[in-house]
Formats: C-alpha cells, structure tokens, sequence
C-alpha cells in the first residue's frame, strides 16, 4: 500500500506540473511581445530621430516624443534620412507567421525638399522601407508616389509572406524596419527672403495626432496552427495539434507504471 501511495504521488505530481504549465505562461503575459492576439506593432521615437523603436502595446509610448513624431530640418543641401527603428526588447517566443498571409506595414511621413533626376543626381533615393529579420532583409520597396511638397503622406505597404519569414526566432531574428530618403533641399525664387525653404523630413509615431496609422499588422499563428495550417489533421491519424505537453504526459506516466509493475510482483502471493 505505500509503494502504491508513493507511485499515485509521482503520478499526480507529472500531470499537475504538466497541466499547469500553460497557465503560468499566460498568467506571465506582456503585451510588449507578440502574439496571436496580440499582433500590431507600433512605432516610437525622439522627437530628433536619434533613436527609433517598435514593440506591441500600443499604450506605452514611454520615452516616445510628446509631438508624436520626429522630425530633421536642413537649412541647405541634401534632404537626407537614414533611421532604423528596432525591437525594442527581445522576443521571449519565436514568431510565426501564416505561410499563406500578408504582412501589412502602414506609416506616416512629412517631406519637404525639392525633385531630383535620380539618373543625373546620383544621392537621390526615393522613400524606400526595407524590412529586416535579424540582419537579414526580407524585403524592400520604394515609394516614389510620396510628395515632398509639405504634406502628410500616408504610406501602405502589403507584403506576402514567404519562406524566409514564416519563423522569427527569438533573441536573434527580431524584426527592424529601415527608413531611407534623399533629394535635393528647395532652392526656389524667393527662398530664404520671402519664403521659408528649410528642408525637413518628419517620421510619424503611433500616438501621433494627425489621423495616421503607423503600425505594422503580423499574420501571427501559434504552434499548432503552423503544423496544420488548415485545420485539418489527416484521415486515419491523431492531430499535429493536441494538448500541449500531452506526449511528455503520456512518457512520464509510463515512466511512473513501470516503477509500479515490478513491485506488483515481487509482493503478490506465490500461485
């Protein structure tokens, strides 16, 4: 009778550590991180574009600029950005993305600067955003729709998720999204005695007050979802997508009869 109490003991102890386990994690939440029900990222910064940073609770703009954007004037010369705005904090789980979804990037800008001929001006760059996994870029695009005669753009950019970016690995591959743009400042007749021609590039936060949505919308699954996107598990098998923790469950009960068994039968009566 005690051994069998003793073995009931383990027992209990594998299925409550396992069981139990999920909930801890969920109780452990932080909206900073990614997840399937929590997948925009939003955007801060400096009101100097020093430092530029990206999380997911969008209501901790910490640090964030009052303006709800950052801004650069040139007083002559090249209208010229180049920012990175980076995780702020490592993922504590890795990412995964719906292989057959789309990764939607939305920001706001402000230029104002002259046109330029990229082919006779070789500094001149569009508005170009280029989205990177870790130090790997995934994807580029340049937006030459953009104006640069003073006005508040607002910028959407759809991209299909491929097979570089179906899996963000913590600690390593957090995402980073680069801000690029250079033309020529406005050099028009009157500028500098009748007219204000100071050059500036302004990058939008999420908190900003002037109606843009800068943030970026992740198709986040979770672990089950990507071994069977579909839903479906196959005809004759049991689902990728049981219980968490169910096959360890099933191991270490085996673990615990087998302790059982021998000492069944070294205290059964002889026949």
């Amino acid at each position: 009778m005690k051994t069998r109490l003793v073995a009931l003991s383990v027992a209990f102890f594998v299925i409550s550590s396992v069981v139990a386990a999920p909930a801890s994690s969920q109780a452990a939440e932080d909206r900073k991180q990614p997840s399937v029900d929590n997948p925009h990222m939003h955007f801060w910064g400096t009101s100097d574009l020093s430092s530029c940073w990206s999380h997911f609770d969008g209501n901790d703009s910490t640090g964030s600029a009052e303006e709800g954007y950052g801004s650069r004037t040139y007083g002559s010369g090249q209208v010229e950005i180049s920012m990175s705005c980076r995780n702020q904090e490592n993922y504590k789980e890795h990412m995964l993305l719906n292989p057959n979804g789309t990764i939607l990037i939305e920001v706001g800008v402000y230029v104002f600067s002259d046109e330029c001929d990229p082919e006779q001006d070789s500094n001149c760059k569009e508005l170009t955003l280029t989205l990177r996994k870790g130090n790997l870029a995934v994807a580029s695009q340049d937006f030459p729709a953009v104006s640069v005669n003073g006005d508040n753009e607002q910028v959407r950019w759809e991209i299909p998720v491929n097979s570089n970016m179906t899996e963000w690995n913590k600690s390593q591959e957090e995402p980073t999204l680069d801000i690029e743009f250079s033309k020529p400042g406005y050099n028009g007749v009157g500028c500098g005695i009748f007219i204000d021609c100071t050059g500036e590039f302004r990058f939008y936060y999420s908190d900003n007050q002037d109606g843009l949505d800068v943030e970026v919308n992740w198709p986040i699954i979770n672990v089950t979802e990507e071994a069977d996107p579909e839903g479906e598990s196959g005809s004759g098998g049991s689902s990728g997508g049981g219980l968490p923790g169910f096959g360890i469950l099933a191991g270490l009960s085996a673990m615990a009869m087998a302790v059982i068994a021998p000492r069944r039968r070294l205290l059964s009566p002889p026949q």
